[in-house]
This record gives C-alpha cells, structure tokens and sequence, in this order.
C-alpha cells in the first residue's frame, strides 16, 4: 500500500482518516504533542509551531508571556513550552508542552500576529514585569518600541487598569525607563544600569560633532555635555571591515575631545564595572553628584 499525501500539520485523527499508516506518521510527522504533528517537510520555526497548536486550542486563546515576545519580534528566545494565555474558564486545556496563563483579557489586549492571535506588546509586558528582572524587562521593553509591537500610550492605558496584578510595580518602574534607540540588548542593559546607578541618564545613539559642526559618528551611548561616550562592542566589531570602520570613528571621536569607554560581553553579567568606570570618567570631566 503506498503512502497518502498529508498536510504539513495534522492530528492523528485526521491522518489515519485519511489513510495514512502508523509507519508513515511515525517517520514523516515530528510530534508537538499527542496527536498532533508538523511534517518534517514543514518549517520548524515558532510560528508555524504556533499554528500547529491552534487546532487544539480554543479560538479566544492567544499566545502569551515568553511565546508572544518572540512573535512580536522582541528578539528573545522563545521558551521550551509554547505559552498560551486564555480567560477564566471552569476547565483548562492541559497538555505536554502546552502552558497556560489565566489573564482576564480585553479586546485591545490581544493583537494579530502572522495570522495568530498574540497578546498585545502592552499585555506581554505587563505579564512579563512578574518574571523578569528590571534590567531584562527593560530590554524586552526596547525591542517591543523597536518592532513597533508597543507604544507608550498603549502601555500607560494597559498599567493604568493592571490594579494590582502580580508584576505591576515592577512593570510601572521600568515603563518610565523605555527608548527604542538601544538598538540591542546589551545597550538596554548598559542604559538601565547607568540610569538607575545614581548617574545622570545616558543620552541614546548621541551624535558627534566636529569643530565645524558636522556629525562624524554617533555613540550608542552618551553625555554630549561631558563628552563621555559608552560603547558596546559586540562579535560583530570583530569583522574586519567594522573593525576599520571602529577605528576610524574612535579616532574622530578623541580628536575632538571624547573620552570612549568599551564594554563587551564580558561586561553584561552585573553593572559594577559598568557604574563604576562611567562614573569615574564622568567625575574627569566635571560631573558632580547632586547631594541630597
């Protein structure tokens, strides 16, 4: 008996309704959970992962947490089991891979995404505030601005009626803290620490200007005022034509006055050295801490 034809995604129903043989599922389907399967044929990204799992789901469910910041483009790592959040019901879907968040959601709190519904860049923040650190909520929180998933007006309106829902606090502290021109994680984080280490706030991709006032680079970060610029030198400033580009602009920059502190990954694991070497370049040009 020849194999049948099956769709890229399918339960174990509809294959073996279809004719399929045991065989032909076992070898041809990737299993996400019992009885349901993505071809091997198929992309194994998380969106299609995500719509695997809409045939089990009730049609109210949207993809949440963790699985939402991944869809709306946050650039975070998705979590091991897709995250589904879903109103308060008497009986909760339960299956391995599968974990469910019970959240009273409104209508402006869930979004379309690649064709799946995804609680919105507001809600996934809001929800997220309860799991992740300051520091990585705010990180989160920045890439969210830079997808466009998220706005400060939909966010004040979403923390406006949170009351007092696990997270809010956290999630109100660090509202405040958001820019969308970090343009990667390691310059959110380098921002929230220097923000919250007793420094003045850094200014975000500051322009450098030449004796005749024309821009010559721009700092990820900075204090135009003190002419102390904060750089993050990631694997990419290893290629050698960035390598030749970096030289060139550290050079400007110190012909005109500017003192350049370099962090790398190193760096990323806590803010003390961080806090510690900014402030005291800071201190070099003139800063002084405001007393209390």
């Amino acid at each position: 008996m020849d194999d049948v034809e099956l769709p890229l995604v399918y339960t174990w129903v509809q294959a073996r309704r279809a004719g399929a043989r045991r065989r032909q599922v076992a070898a041809d389907g990737h299993r996400l959970t019992r009885g349901l399967y993505l071809s091997r044929a198929a992309d194994d990204g998380l969106a299609t992962r995500c719509s695997a799992w809409t045939r089990l789901l009730p049609p109210d469910a949207a993809f949440g947490l963790g699985t939402a910041a991944a869809l709306l483009g946050a650039g975070t790592d998705p979590p091991p089991e897709v995250e589904v959040v879903l109103r308060p019901r008497p009986v909760l879907p339960q299956r391995r891979g599968l974990a469910v968040h019970v959240r009273d959601l409104r209508a402006e709190d869930v979004v379309e995404a690649g064709g799946l519904r995804v609680t919105s860049g507001a809600q996934t923040f809001l929800d997220l505030a309860a799991r992740l650190p300051p520091a990585e909520l705010v990180a989160t929180g920045d890439a969210l601005l830079r997808a466009g998933a998220l706005d400060a007006a939909s966010l004040q309106r979403r923390l406006t009626r949170a009351g007092r829902v696990r997270g809010v606090v956290s999630a109100r502290t660090c509202a405040g803290l958001l820019s969308p021109g970090a343009v990667s994680r390691p310059e959110s984080l380098l921002r929230y620490w220097l923000t919250t280490g007793d420094l003045p706030a850094p200014e975000v991709q500051v322009p450098v200007l030449d004796r005749r006032g024309r821009v010559v680079a721009h700092a990820d970060l900075g204090y135009a005022r003190y002419r102390v610029a904060v750089e993050y030198e990631g694997r990419h400033h290893a290629d050698v034509g960035q390598f030749g580009r970096d030289v060139d602009r550290y050079s400007l920059m110190a012909a005109d006055g500017w003192l350049v502190l370099r962090f790398a990954g190193r760096h990323l694991a806590g803010p003390a050295a961080v806090v510690g070497r900014t402030r005291r370049a800071l201190l070099s040009r003139g800063w002084r801490p405001t007393s209390r």
